[in-house]
């Protein structure tokens, strides 16, 4: 069995809820919105329990739980973004991600991939599903379907041994259960009308994906024709 390539922690971070202006292009009653999506960096070691980094808050109800613990974001995607819309303020922590982690990305991280981090051992859970803060947080309005068609969005991890984790440790690979489920090919296989049955009966099956994302396959495939969803 393969182990996963090895990667690196860049920033290690984690916010509290902050209430913030909507933006103008958004509709809707409230003119404000709670968000912890802005997290700070941390420079010393962090605690990592079951359900997340120690100070770290989730508000939504779309996040966090055992199989949302810990967000990664992948370094290397910062450097496209900011070349595609522009923003030169755009680097790590931009994503709100936990995690931000160089050498690794949705297309060589793998759904159930095993990594020992500082004194973390995490499991991937499923790729994250972009949603509405991404363009809340930057003003722009086209950034939810910008993540969304590049599947530049990140993946989720789950606590298999809590410990402690710091800017420098190594994502060290120690098993791959599933290298034919890329978090980039689950990505896809969710949000693409046609992907076909037999891809979402193994999702739907598969034990180490998120229970949330196989419950979304199993939805579908009672389905005459799939939605499209994140």
């Amino acid at each position: 069995m393969n182990a996963p390539p090895r990667g690196q922690v860049v920033s290690v971070r984690r916010g509290q809820p902050r209430e913030l202006p909507r933006p103008e292009w958004e509709k809707g009653e409230a003119r404000t919105w709670t968000t912890a999506y802005r997290k700070d960096e941390v420079a010393g070691a962090v605690r990592v329990e079951t359900l997340g980094l120690d100070g770290d808050a989730q508000v939504s109800r779309h996040h966090g739980g055992p199989d949302m613990a810990v967000l990664a974001y992948p370094l290397a995607h910062y450097a496209t973004w900011r070349e595609e819309i522009g923003e030169g303020a755009m680097g790590a922590g931009s994503f709100g991600e936990n995690l931000t982690v160089e050498g690794l990305d949705e297309t060589t991280v793998c759904i159930g991939d095993v990594f020992r981090v500082g004194s973390v051992t995490f499991q991937v859970s499923q790729p994250r599903g972009p949603c509405a803060a991404i363009s809340r947080w930057w003003n722009r309005e086209d950034m939810l379907e910008r993540a969304t068609e590049t599947g530049r969005a990140g993946f989720y991890l789950r606590i298999l041994e809590p410990g402690e984790v710091k800017i420098g440790d190594a994502f060290e690979g120690l098993e791959r259960r599933h290298g034919e489920w890329s978090v980039r090919r689950v990505f896809r296989a969710r949000v693409d009308l046609t992907t076909d049955r037999a891809t979402l009966e193994a999702l739907a099956s598969c034990a180490a994906l998120s229970a949330e994302w196989r419950k979304r396959f199993t939805a579908r495939l009672a389905m005459p024709s799939p939605s499209r969803g994140v």
